[in-house]
């Protein structure tokens, strides 16, 4: 399936490390084995380079995902690297929660890092960011 472009707009605060978080308590796609709808909450959080995206361009690639069968797992994994091969952050980590099926609760997690920046630095700014929420 050929989803949209997520676009983008030029970021002119580059040479600063800027966290920026999105979250969409909407995303819908279907379970691939029964072909019912699954329900997600999507946090993406990044530090901007070049490039930041264009918000509703974002919402409606997220939304292509509604009629469409895919595991959680690869969920998580297309969107982060749909989002990275256009915003070409440097670093970017996803939080995909699932609603509860059949009584099993389900978060896929995934951090993305760029040459030159450390898996663990980046985890560490997440857990401190999202620390503050709570």
């Amino acid at each position: 399936m050929e989803f949209p472009e997520i676009e983008t707009a030029d970021f002119h605060y580059s040479d600063t490390r800027t966290v920026i978080e999105y979250v969409s308590p909407e995303l819908t796609a279907v379970c691939p084995k029964t072909g019912l709808p699954d329900f997600y909450t999507i946090k993406i959080i990044y530090v901007a380079n070049q490039k930041l995206p264009e918000l509703k361009s974002l919402k409606t690639y997220l939304n292509a995902y509604r009629n469409f069968g895919i595991w959680h797992e690869h969920l998580a994994n297309k969107i982060i690297e749909d989002f990275v091969a256009a915003v070409k952050p440097r670093w970017a980590y996803i939080e995909l929660k699932a609603n509860p099926r059949g009584g099993v609760y389900t978060t896929v997690r995934r951090a993305w890092v760029s040459k030159g920046e450390k898996e663990e630095s980046v985890m560490g700014t997440v857990q401190k960011y999202t620390r503050a929420e709570q």
